[in-house]
């Protein structure tokens, strides 16, 4: 049974950190590439930043880039998403996901809300 579990989220002022961090079982995690996606309020999900299978490429959404890191630990089958300097247009729900070829999993997703 394939499973994503986010945690980390959570409630911050603005300048503050999280680190997300989403644990996997059920696939060959190694050969998956890793991303995160949030989903603010009445706006589409988004891709936020995403890390190869091997770990050597990543990308970020222009609007987290030199905030945001993304990381993958093979020990444990888990991403990790760091966030720095959190502004109040960071809250959103944010979205665990595996991706390889045309196969996806999801996480259920957890809060981040930045707010003064």
């Amino acid at each position: 049974q394939v499973q994503l579990v986010e945690s980390g989220g959570g409630s911050v002022q603005p300048g503050g950190s999280l680190r997300l961090s989403c644990a996997t079982s059920g696939f060959f995690f190694s050969d998956y590439a890793m991303r995160w996606f949030r989903q603010a309020p009445g706006k589409e999900r988004e891709l936020v930043a995403s890390i190869s299978s091997a770990g050597y490429n990543t990308y970020y959404t222009p609007a987290v880039k030199g905030r945001f890191t993304i990381s993958r630990d093979r020990s444990n089958n888990s991403v990790a998403l760091q966030m720095n300097s959190l502004q109040p247009e960071d809250t959103a729900v944010y979205y665990c996901n595996a991706k390889r070829d045309r196969i996806e999993y999801w996480g259920q997703g957890t809060q981040v809300t930045v707010s003064s």
